[in-house]
């Protein structure tokens, strides 16, 4: 459970508590008929690097809101590593979003290529499925620091985009 302070608030945690490193080799049950992983299982996996990084920032369960962007850079074959990393960008009061970078390693050819960037927001919840609050993150270096402004911008553009589409609903006959 979260750690709290003198006033009941949870104590802010450094985005270092949160980095997650996860490895899968890509196996042909993961490929489609010619040999690349299919973007499905690759959206399985950034989920779950995404939900490593923020049951560690949380301490709790979570449970997935949504996936900001994905793009499929590169093809990733049969045999190659996926490598993702993933770690807390920014938490709001219940909410956290993740970065995950997806990386293949060659491991025959001794290459290791970027194939792609996902920002993902998690809900932290109790064992019930009730909304938590969760611990402020503090971002130490200049790219945590980046990449925490960068979050606060996508939440704010997420709730613009939201209330757009809540009053397109309300003002249709």
């Amino acid at each position: 459970m979260p750690e709290n302070n003198h006033d009941g608030n949870l104590l802010p945690r450094p985005v270092r508590e949160s980095l997650s490193e996860m490895i899968e080799i890509v196996l042909p049950n993961d490929a489609n008929p010619l040999g690349n992983l299919l973007g499905g299982r690759l959206m399985h996996f950034i989920d779950l690097a995404g939900a490593l990084a923020c049951h560690r920032h949380s301490r709790s369960y979570v449970v997935t809101a949504s996936i900001e962007h994905l793009d499929f850079l590169a093809p990733v074959h049969v045999g190659d590593l996926l490598i993702l990393r993933s770690a807390v960008n920014r938490a709001f009061n219940t909410s956290m979003e993740a970065g995950v970078k997806i990386w293949v390693e060659n491991y025959i050819a001794g290459t290791k290529r970027h194939v792609g960037s996902a920002y993902v927001t998690y809900v932290a919840v109790d064992r019930h499925g009730h909304h938590i609050p969760v611990p402020p993150v503090i971002p130490e270096t200049e790219e945590e620091k980046r990449r925490y402004e960068d979050a606060g911008r996508r939440r704010e553009l997420r709730q613009v985009e939201k209330n757009r589409k809540r009053n397109v609903f309300v003002s249709k006959p």
